[in-house]
């Protein structure tokens, strides 16, 4: 089945630096309020928690480049967690 992961994005402490969506315009895109979002056509189980905190489970195969996406973000407000350990996995 492949390990999975949980995206963690504070969406509310986003700049709209759009660097998640320049290497990553699969899972991310640039809304009109100037801020990322997960790509909801992509992954429809998004659960919004207060409206600013965007939480979404991948699969293995979408980790690398969710990493890279975590990475450049230069407020780190996206970090993914490893679902078997627990570990943060990302920002690195």
């Amino acid at each position: 089945m492949g390990k999975k992961y949980k995206i963690i994005y504070d969406r509310d402490n986003c700049i709209g630096a759009a660097a998640c969506v320049a290497v990553n315009p699969e899972y991310w895109v640039l809304k009109e309020d100037g801020k990322a979002s997960i790509v909801t056509n992509k992954k429809p189980e998004i659960k919004k928690i207060n409206g600013i905190i965007e939480e979404v489970i991948i699969d293995e195969k979408d980790l690398k480049a969710n990493i890279e996406a975590a990475n450049v973000c230069p407020v780190r407000v996206i970090k993914i967690i490893d679902l078997e350990t627990g570990k943060e996995v990302a920002p690195q």
